[in-house]
């Protein structure tokens, strides 16, 4: 009777990512992003580059498809493999549990780079509210948005990776517009969802991707550079 063969040790690059260690990768990028510490040449990370790293973190299976995501990040260390495993040993954020914001007559952004909290309500009366998690940092799979609005609007930002669910949301002389996956490629796994709730009298709904910026706007950021 023969022994089993033992197992080779495997290349830690071809270990499978998880969930977690995609959105930790993910808020490296948006963070990078958002101070302005990843350079590519002789520019900033434009709007299109970290779209597309998103994208490619989210669909990544192995740390050998994450790695290369981080390898120019300044302050990571060298090799990229040392990058990700880094920026995998940051200690995670900490949102808090819920958020009660109550406006009348104003409007709130939640733009750049954040902390998403586990679960946010929002009151408002003849306001306006804008969610953008482009850059934002998010814990878990899933946030939640309760919503009691009347005269006002919700519009809510979400990169590649992330769906939102608005079907829990009575509309009361109002419409739900959901254009965040027109350019999504239809293989993009799911990595975070948002749950909107509540009711919206008189007002609307606008859910879609961040904006590229045109050609003129990204020639006028070169040369200002």
């Amino acid at each position: 009777m023969s022994l089993p063969t033992p197992m080779e040790p495997r290349d830690p690059k071809e270990m499978r990512a998880s969930h977690e260690d995609r959105d930790r990768v993910a808020d490296a990028l948006r963070v990078a992003a958002g101070d302005g510490r990843l350079t590519m040449g002789d520019g900033r990370l434009t709007m299109e580059e970290l779209e597309e790293r998103l994208e490619a973190a989210f669909a990544a299976r192995t740390y050998a498809d994450l790695a290369p995501l981080l390898g120019d990040l300044p302050g990571y260390g060298s090799g990229a493999l040392a990058t990700l495993n880094q920026a995998l040993a940051v200690p995670p954020v900490q949102p808090k549990d819920v958020v009660h914001v109550k406006r009348v007559g104003g409007s709130v952004r939640y733009e750049g780079v954040w902390i998403v909290p586990k679960r946010l309500d929002l009151d408002m009366r003849g306001g306006s509210v804008l969610l953008d998690f482009t850059r934002a940092t998010v814990a878990g799979t899933t946030t939640e948005v309760n919503v009691r609005m009347r005269g006002g609007s919700l519009r809510i930002i979400v990169p590649p990776g992330y769906a939102v669910d608005a079907n829990e949301v009575s509309m009361l002389g109002g419409s739900v517009r959901d254009r965040s996956a027109k350019n999504a490629p239809p293989d993009m796994p799911i990595g975070h969802q948002i749950v909107v709730a509540g009711e919206i009298a008189g007002g609307s709904v606008d859910i879609r991707p961040p904006r590229r910026p045109g050609r003129l706007r990204r020639m006028i950021g070169r040369s200002t550079r």
